[in-house]
């Protein structure tokens, strides 16, 4: 095996520019959403449940990783979970493949939270349109989120169709077979 490439999205972008595009992205999928469902809707807005709008806020982040573990689940020996803090405030839950992942799986769980989420999110905004407003909040944060996860997609989809990925220090590694001729 040799390395075709080698994405490290934290060191090329930077940990600032990174939240910045993301906090725009979030901004940007609100305000879509927010104006599409009030446009879409004319139901009154309630306040009710604010709780568990606040709860629901918190679950994002935990259901986010723990969506990206499920495609992994047949690799569940190669798989390291560190919980760390961010910011000297947020914890980060980080996962770590400690053996090459074949490139469709891989991208299967980068996708999954974007794709699960992101639809439960949807479908509920569309059955409870009085808490729209929640919902689009939670759409908006759940793609910030999201967001370097859009970037790795779209780096890895342009890599080789059998290329294994590995996880390094130096980010994650494409691999490619050897040509046998």
């Amino acid at each position: 095996m040799h390395c075709w490439k080698t994405i490290n999205v934290k060191k090329q972008y930077g940990f600032d520019r990174l939240f910045m595009i993301s906090a725009l992205f979030g901004i940007a999928v609100f305000m879509a959403s927010y104006i599409g469902l009030a446009i879409a809707y004319a139901t009154p807005l309630s306040d009710q449940y604010f709780l568990l709008f606040i709860l629901a806020l918190l679950a994002i982040y935990p259901i986010h990783k723990i969506l990206h573990f499920l495609p992994m689940i047949g690799c569940h020996k190669s798989l390291k979970l560190i919980i760390r803090k961010q910011l000297k405030v947020c914890p980060a839950i980080l996962l770590h493949i400690n053996e090459p992942v074949p490139k469709l799986r891989f991208l299967l769980s980068l996708a999954t939270p974007f794709l699960f989420l992101n639809t439960a999110i949807v479908t509920l905004s569309i059955l409870m349109p009085a808490f729209s407003h929640y919902f689009a909040m939670l759409l908006a944060y759940h793609c910030a989120l999201c967001l370097t996860d859009i970037i790795y997609l779209r780096n890895l989809a342009r890599s080789p169709k059998y290329a294994l990925i590995e996880e390094t220090e130096t980010g994650f590694e494409i691999l490619v077979p050897p040509v046998v001729s």
